[in-house]
Formats: structure tokens, sequence, C-alpha cells
């Protein structure tokens, strides 16, 4: 199965959530736009409360992903090892929230920094270490040490995770958040039980040595 991790920021490095209404219309997004069949304007423009949603047929499987308030990360695979199956995603995925948030906040123009960026990954090293990765993410806001490995407090940082909505971490974790976006079947095989996650998070926060990853994922 061929992986790659996929990210994108806000044109200019700009906000593209504003609140938690955005935040939930992206994560929707993840959702409705991993379909071959056609979305309505309306499905496609406005947030979604509870509607009906026909069965999809699979454009990717999404193994992990985390957004934030300038770029998002989305780790994914072709669902029938089609290359042209992601690039149509993320076209559904960035077209569909920019029109989206355009609308909402009356603005014109493009909101995101280029179609996407595409990262195939291929190392065992990089293979191992971009779920969490893309997991820990949301640290910057209150623990931006950990990308030196200098995190003090690791129990804390890991708490703070559990309360971070907007990622897969909760669902890998045993915490029911968003289980109907991602395909967890090969990762949780890497990411393991919850005590085995916590052991690897607080050693990846907590080691120098292991910081020289994060400079190297982007």
């Amino acid at each position: 199965m061929e992986i790659y991790h996929v990210l994108n920021r806000g044109v200019d490095k700009r906000i593209i959530v504003q609140d938690d209404l955005d935040r939930m219309r992206f994560i929707q997004g993840l959702y409705m736009y991993n379909d071959r069949n056609t979305l309505s304007r309306n499905a496609r423009r406005k947030p979604v409360t509870r509607r009906e949603i026909p069965k999809r047929d699979l454009l990717v499987k999404i193994h992990a992903f985390c957004l934030m308030d300038n770029h998002y990360h989305l780790l994914l695979s072709p669902a029938h090892e089609d290359m042209d199956e992601i690039s149509l995603f993320m076209k559904k995925l960035n077209m569909g929230y920019s029109k989206y948030f355009n609308e909402k906040y009356k603005r014109s123009g493009a909101l995101w920094q280029g179609a996407y960026k595409s990262i195939h990954i291929q190392n065992d090293n990089h293979f191992n270490y971009i779920p969490y990765y893309v997991h820990l993410n949301p640290l910057d806001g209150k623990f931006p040490e950990w990308r030196t490995g200098t995190v003090q407090d690791g129990k804390a940082a890991i708490n703070f995770l559990q309360t971070y909505r907007w990622s897969s971490f909760m669902d890998y974790f045993g915490i029911p958040n968003y289980p109907s976006i991602t395909y967890r079947a090969l990762l949780t095989d890497i990411l393991g039980s919850k005590s085995r996650q916590q052991t690897n998070i607080n050693t990846i926060i907590t080691d120098s040595y292991l910081s020289k990853w994060s400079s190297m994922i982007e």
C-alpha cells in the first residue's frame, strides 16, 4: 500500500479556520469529498448538521489527519491504487472548503498556498514516525518545545492531545471522535495500544535526538 503525506497551508500562512464551525466543516469535508460521486452545491457550501449521506465510492483511504489553524496534514492512500484518486480527492477538498470559506467570510481569491504538497512515504523510519508527527502538531500551541525534544511535562502534553478534537489522534487513542473518516487498520499496528503510544509520545517529545525528524517532515 502506497502512503502519502499530504499537506497544505493558507496563502501567506493565513488562518483557514476562524471558529469551530469552520473546523467541523473541514472535517465533514474529509468525509463528504471522499467519494467518486458528485455532491450537490448545497452540500459543498454549507455546514452540515444531520442529513442522509448515500453510500460512498471511496477515492482514498485516510489513515490519519490533523487540522491546524493555518494548515492541515493528511496521510492518504489511493483507494484503488490509482494516484488520480488522490488528486481528485484533494481538488474536491480544497475547492469545496475554499468556496465555503469565501462565501461565509465574503472574500474572494485563493485560500490555499497552492494545490497541495505530497510526500511519498518510502523510508521505514519515516513511516514509523510520520503518524506521531501528524498527531503531535497541536502541541505547537501549548508545548512548542516538543519539536526540539525538550518538553518537561510529558503527561500534560499527552493530556492536551486528548482534548484536541480536530485530528485522528483520539480515535487511535481509544476515544471515539471521527471513526467514520479514517481507515485505521494499517496504522493501528504501528501505533499500538494506548500505553505504547503514551510511551512513544513521551520519548519523542522529551528526546532531543528525535527532534531532528520534525525539521525533515515538511
